[in-house]
């Protein structure tokens, strides 16, 4: 089995429907994808439709925008009930952070020689969780970027001219959401970018011996060989599943092909199994 857990869609910053992606993901010879859309579940009907025509298996998943001591930390979330309360909630507050900086960082652009309204930025979303990406999908409409990557590396990054904070869940809490709503919670390409100082061996292991994380992605684009050899020997240290995946965005990414990363069967197996015994659906 081929299978690939984390992908995305235009409900979120990809660029296909969900049942455009589900099609790719068969002509890829994918077995499995998991839909992982930036705090959203809207995709996730249109993608399982697409998935029983097309012979590919949908496991319902969540992007969680989470952040620990003000750095950004994504936590991946499958099989969460979608009509939880709290959970909904909490999305709802995080996507409100999301959209509510737009006209802010749209403003410093203009400052920044690069005039952008906000409604330059809204054509570019066609689904319900707003981002950065969106905002460089307009700046390479007017010629201000060759594409997302260059808008990122030069001014939407943290710390770039042009960057805003936004709201997050804190990253324990936002665990412990996932749980509740009985899904389960493995860490998004935790030592990606540079980030290996703000998530240290120690405190994931207190994630998974205090707040219930059950697995870790490992095999993910922005990890290395050395990175990905590390994080597999915490991940097996802790007990916690290995998971891998393109982080696929369509055309929104350019180095994140469907298949790029793969997640073992056993591990998939897991996942499930863990879903089912907390009353979830996979």
């Amino acid at each position: 089995m081929r299978i690939d857990l984390h992908t995305h869609t235009l409900v979120s910053d990809g660029t296909d429907t969900p049942t455009q992606l589900v099609r790719k993901a068969a002509q890829e010879g994918l077995d499995v994808i998991g839909l992982t859309d930036h705090d959203t579940f809207d995709g996730l009907r249109e993608a399982r439709l697409a998935g029983e025509e097309a012979g590919v298996q949908v496991l319902a998943g969540m992007e969680f925008s989470t952040e620990r001591r003000g750095a950004s930390v994504h936590l991946l979330a499958y099989g969460c009930d979608p009509h939880d309360e709290a959970l909904l909630d909490e999305l709802a507050r995080v996507r409100v952070g999301r959209s509510d900086r737009v006209p802010t960082m749209a403003a410093r652009l203009t400052e920044l020689g690069m005039p952008l309204t906000v409604e330059d930025v809204l054509r570019h979303a066609t689904g319900t969780s707003l981002g950065r990406p969106h905002i460089a999908d307009a700046m390479v409409e007017k010629g201000y970027v060759a594409h997302r990557d260059e808008a990122f590396r030069l001014w939407l990054h943290e710390g770039s001219p042009a960057y805003v904070d936004r709201y997050s869940t804190e990253l324990t809490r936002a665990i412990e959401l996932v749980r509740r709503a009985k899904g389960v919670a493995v860490l998004a390409h935790p030592w990606g970018r540079g980030r290996r100082g703000d998530l240290p061996e120690a405190f994931l292991a207190e994630l998974v011996l205090e707040h219930g994380l059950d697995g870790i992605e490992v095999d993910h684009p922005d990890h290395d060989d050395d990175t990905r050899a590390d994080l597999r020997a915490v991940a097996e240290r802790l007990g916690v599943i290995v998971t891998g995946s393109s982080d696929h965005h369509g055309l929104g990414k350019r180095n994140n092909p469907l298949g790029a990363g793969l997640t073992h069967p056993d591990a998939h197996a897991e996942i499930v199994r863990r879903i089912q015994a907390r009353g979830g659906r996979p």
